[in-house]
């Protein structure tokens, strides 16, 4: 093979030297949002936000940015993909000094909304980038670098946020932005390639479409934040999930009517497509379930800070790291169902583990579910990107990026609210059921609960002084919430099983592509070898 010229070589870095850029911008993005999480007490206590009205820094974050995803097609094909990158994290970057800046919980709240909705299409971006600017036996490690990134954010979050919170200022939480996104936009700028504007498509932006999109997705988040300590069937989430569900069927309609769609969702359409995305939903409701569950167990009930919780999760991150260059080595060799089904069957087991936690589990009873839990993530993310997007058409890429994102990020919402409905609702029952059985004088649930065992035996007779009751009333709670937490660590294990039903019907994707020389010459060794003549 003859080399490249110099000129192409020194195109071809630069590609890569862009995408990773934007690799850095999405890790930014995700990573604010689990950094602002792990130190929501600190800017309460800094800007004298009442506790009812704290989760709306992260919950305005997050609406901004769920009604930005889908709109990644649409700003793609009028901006270009390098002028959006570049507009979207310059944007993020100047939103960020805004927070930091903020010296209220209005003016915080108004620039959460602008980095979310900045911070939106930076996700499916990268995504699109994959298959717009590599050929196929390139896109493998440009997926592995996305995905890697993507996954690690939210795992390396606790031990930022938690260190920044012990060594600077909240300020920094969102200061932290600042030098990685200019650096970011001046190199996407100059490195990634060239395309025209397309003002035309402003012309074509139906607005009756972004309104129901955006009343969809705002009163579905709205409904899910609520639903948890007000309960599914209160009239108010009841009704704004009636109102979510009419303006998604009004959308759909719409959205199939008119010459220009806001969002094609014709991509459903594809079967291989649609379960990419059912699986995208699923490893929502997984990954962000366990990064937020662990630290709730190491919080509440064992009392760890920020930066301790940070420093176990690490694990997690480690293993995908060391997996990652097996997955990209094997996802174009192997069929990516057989593939899908591999990681989701260990994701299903690295969070079943879980399950099994007692008020005492530490880093030791942790470290294997997340060592499992790590090594499947990126065969959950690879195998179902390609077979999403990877027989798309190039012109179809941007918006079949922004749904399948959009449905991790659904995934993921849906997930959270409900294991917060088992966690409100189970806790208290399992701490019922703890004192009756301890009243029976139940060694088992002495031994769960932490008791001294002697003394329980010897002199438990079914009732307690004011002086051991303070004592246990405590160590009850805790186990009572490990409880609740160990049936949503199951519960979201049984939804990750389920997922494997659909990945038999994906279609076959083929380890190589015939157009692709560079992949044919990979695949070669695994096609059968014509008879000798």
């Amino acid at each position: 093979m003859s080399p490249c010229p110099d000129g192409a070589t020194a195109n071809v870095w630069g590609t890569w030297i862009g995408f990773a850029t934007m690799c850095v911008g999405m890790f930014m993005a995700i990573l604010d949002v689990q950094v602002v999480a792990t130190s929501l007490p600190t800017i309460q206590g800094a800007l004298t936000i009442a506790p009812d009205q704290m989760s709306w820094v992260q919950a305005a974050y997050l609406i901004a940015e769920v009604i930005a995803i889908p709109l990644t097609g649409f700003l793609t094909r009028l901006l270009g993909m390098r002028r959006l990158f570049v507009s979207a994290i310059a944007i993020f970057t100047l939103a960020s000094v805004g927070c930091a800046a903020s010296g209220s919980f209005g003016a915080l709240i108004a620039w959460r909304i602008v980095q979310g909705f900045s911070g939106g299409p930076l996700i499916p971006a990268v995504f699109s980038a994959v298959f717009l600017l590599f050929p196929l036996a390139r896109q493998g490690i440009a997926t592995m670098m996305a995905g890697v990134l993507a996954v690690l954010a939210p795992t390396v979050g606790p031990v930022v946020g938690g260190w920044i919170t012990e060594t600077y200022s909240w300020h920094w939480l969102f200061l932290i932005n600042v030098g990685p996104g200019i650096a970011s936009a001046i190199l996407a700028t100059l490195l990634l390639p060239r395309t025209p504007m397309r003002l035309s498509e402003a012309r074509t932006l139906d607005i009756q479409s972004l309104g129901l999109m955006a009343l969809t997705l705002v009163t579905l988040e709205l409904a899910l934040k609520e639903a948890p300590q007000r309960g599914w069937t209160a009239g108010l989430v009841l009704g704004l999930l009636v109102l979510s569900l009419a303006s998604a069927v009004g959308f759909i309609r719409r959205t199939l009517l008119v010459r220009h769609a806001l969002v094609d969702i014709s991509s459903f359409s594809d079967r291989s497509f649609a379960i990419g995305c059912i699986l995208s939903f699923v490893l929502g409701i997984g990954l962000f379930g366990s990064v937020y569950l662990m630290p709730v167990f190491l919080a509440f009930v064992r009392g760890l800070d920020a930066l301790e919780i940070g420093t176990i999760m690490l694990v997690t991150g480690l293993s995908q790291l060391l997996i990652a260059p097996v997955a990209v080595g094997v996802e174009h060799r192997v069929d990516a169902r057989l593939l899908t089904a591999i990681g989701f069957a260990l994701f299903a087991i690295g969070l079943g583990l879980s399950a099994f936690q007692t008020p005492r589990t530490d880093y030791d009873g942790m470290f294997w579910p997340q060592v499992i839990r790590g090594l499947a993530i990126m065969f959950c993310l690879l195998p179902p990107t390609r077979l999403a997007l990877g027989n798309q058409d190039k012109s179809r890429v941007p918006d079949a990026s922004g749904l399948f994102n959009l449905m991790r990020n659904l995934g993921g919402a849906i997930g959270l609210a409900l294991i917060d409905t088992v966690i409100y609702s189970r806790s208290a029952l399992h701490g019922t059921e703890i004192v009756d059985r301890l009243k029976a004088g139940d060694m088992e649930t002495a031994r769960f609960v932490g008791l001294p065992l002697n003394i329980f035996a010897a002199k438990w007779n079914g009732s307690v002084d004011a002086t051991t009751e303070a004592i246990m009333r405590p160590l009850i709670e805790k186990a009572a919430l490990t409880q609740a937490i160990n049936e949503a660590w199951a519960m979201i294990s049984i939804l990750t099983v389920a997922a494997l039903i659909c990945v038999p019907f994906a279609k076959r994707s083929p380890a190589c592509a015939p157009n692709d020389l560079t992949a044919r010459g990979k695949c070669r060794s695994f096609r059968r070898r014509p008879a000798a003549e």
